[in-house]
């Protein structure tokens, strides 16, 4: 199973400290918008999403289709394809994407700790 890129969405109390905290350590803004309560930073291949107001909890996310840079790949596991095999695996899912369409989709499960993971393709 090809989960594509891979980052952590953090949930953050102020956009701009996180950001500027995070730039002290290397990492530069790759997408996102401070007017829209989130960034997403890169440090070489590691990715991390400040999201402000956003979500509940911290997210694992994954993108099927993408590369670290945000390429599209020329061939990935659709999202679709992962939650089948993850159904067959007996993982429970707590949101499905609809197996009658393509492209764009998302998934997301959580681990048996209770952290969530964001399977989500742009593509």
């Amino acid at each position: 199973m090809k989960l594509g890129a891979f980052s952590i969405s953090l949930v953050v109390k102020d956009l701009k400290i996180s950001r500027d905290f995070y730039e002290k350590l290397g990492f530069v803004v790759f997408a996102g918008e401070m007017d829209k309560n989130y960034l997403i930073m890169k440090n070489e291949d590691s990715l991390i999403g400040l999201f402000q107001g956003m979500f509940e909890s911290n997210i694992l996310t994954f993108n099927p289709g993408w590369d670290q840079n945000a390429n599209t790949l020329s061939a990935f596991d659709d999202v679709r394809d992962i939650q089948k095999d993850l159904k067959n695996h007996g993982i429970k899912l707590e949101t499905e994407a609809d197996e009658n369409t393509k492209g764009a989709a998302s998934i997301v499960v959580m681990d048996p700790d209770g952290n969530a993971i964001l399977i989500d393709q742009h593509v």
